[in-house]
């Protein structure tokens, strides 16, 4: 069974940078980030396919999120720039058997635990 490990939250203030890092126990798996804010819903936050070509977004993170992949370390980074507030939440890593990057949370079989990020001065 695919293993994920996320590390890389803590607490950052305002305008502050983090690198979330995901460590996959096995190879070749589309992967994606998800966060969950305190009595909001989940939302994907960005993905990656297998290879590591395409990425995508949610509209809320865009030009300030950047996600990124060493295959050969089986690793996938979230680099988090000029965090917000509102970015505070447990950010999970997420993959799937699909080869593509996907934006929908069904499209996620595995799971990490996820990391806390919290943003406030």
């Amino acid at each position: 069974q695919l293993q994920l490990v996320e590390s890389g939250g803590g607490l950052v203030q305002p305008g502050g940078s983090l690198r979330l890092s995901c460590a996959f126990s096995e190879r070749n798996y589309a992967s994606g980030w998800i966060r969950q804010a305190p009595g909001k819903e989940r939302e994907v936050v960005s993905c990656i396919n297998r290879s590591g070509g395409i990425t995508n977004y949610a509209d809320s993170v865009k030009g300030r999120f950047t996600v990124s992949r060493d295959n050969a370390k089986n690793i996938v980074y979230l680099q988090m720039n000029s965090l917000k507030p509102e970015d505070t939440a447990v950010y999970f890593c997420a993959a799937t058997a699909s080869p593509l990057c996907r934006m929908d949370q069904p499209a996620f079989t595995f799971w990490g635990r996820g990391t806390q990020v919290t943003v406030s001065s």
